[in-house]
């Protein structure tokens, strides 16, 4: 289809494109890589009066150290996340769950800020930050602010970013030595993930001492496993794993759709935890 009518502007600074978002309001929509948007806009599922187009400011991209903390600009590809040394050193869950975005096409041309700020439930990215207790850095008229990832995802494709405000880092706590393992359910290779779940765990003396579980498709928001975390915390063996990752699915409200109805995908948010932890700790 063809989208509908819109007005363009492609700002050279991240003060300009602040200004032209607080001018504009809620019909502006920001452009980074497109691969969230452009569909959108051709399914007329998006009616912006304004696209702005934040693809070239400088300093949005590349990976950097901040003591403990891995700062990912906003405009880096999902090509460049995945590639990135200081990603898989110290993040190594992030560059797993990205390499099974979509395809190598879209993964060169799309942006990690751009996926979490779409927010799509069934985006793979948006749990993994949770999973890693990441915070997400946005600038706006009055400033810079940082979000929690608990506290960034409102609703479907709703996040706390004002219109005017334009999120531009990730900053994500190093884990280094934690187990790590994105496990994820899709129908056709490429496509949305079905389920999917993203693990951290951190063993101590043969026993899993931490836990951290993002779930994707298992509700209107990204959400994390808390019961099931809780119940995992001492679990030395398979069948304490197993009998933990039967709680996945608690406080969950997955959909039902062509794909799937929500006691499926409770099944396999059970079945994909028990499979991700066991790998994660290395007991699988």
């Amino acid at each position: 289809m063809i989208p509908p009518a819109f007005d363009y502007v492609r700002p050279d600074t991240l003060e300009e494109a602040v200004r032209v978002l607080a001018e504009a309001g809620e019909e502006a929509k920001v452009l980074a890589g497109g691969q969230s948007l452009l569909p959108l806009l051709r399914l007329r599922l998006a009616f912006p009066e304004l696209v702005v187009d934040v693809g070239r400011i400088p300093g949005l991209r590349g990976v950097r150290e901040d003591g403990d903390t891995l700062v990912v600009g906003a405009l880096t590809t999902h090509h460049d996340v995945v590639r990135d040394p200081l990603v898989r050193r110290y993040a190594g869950l992030l560059a797993q769950a990205t390499e099974t975005v979509a395809d190598p096409a879209v993964r060169h041309r799309g942006t990690l800020g751009g996926s979490l700020a779409h927010a799509d439930p069934a985006g793979d990215l948006p749990a993994v930050a949770l999973a890693l207790d990441a915070e997400l850095v946005a600038v706006g008229p009055g400033g810079r602010r940082a979000v929690p990832a608990g506290e960034f995802f409102a609703d479907y494709l709703q996040t706390a970013l004002a219109p005017d405000e334009l999120l531009v880092e990730v900053r994500v706590p190093k884990r280094e030595g934690w187990g790590h393992r994105y496990e994820k359910f899709h129908r056709v290779s490429q496509s949305w993930a079905m389920v999917a779940v993203a693990a951290l765990v951190r063993r101590e003396d043969g026993r899993i001492a931490e836990a951290r579980i993002g779930l994707t498709n298992m509700g209107a928001t990204p959400l994390r496993a808390a019961a099931a975390e809780a119940a995992l915390t001492g679990a030395a063996d398979a069948g304490a794993v197993a009998r933990a990752a039967a709680s996945a699915a608690e406080g969950t409200r997955p959909s039902r759709d062509a794909s799937a109805s929500p006691e499926y995908r409770a099944h396999l948010a059970r079945v994909l935890t028990r499979r991700a932890v066991l790998a994660a700790a290395g007991m699988g």
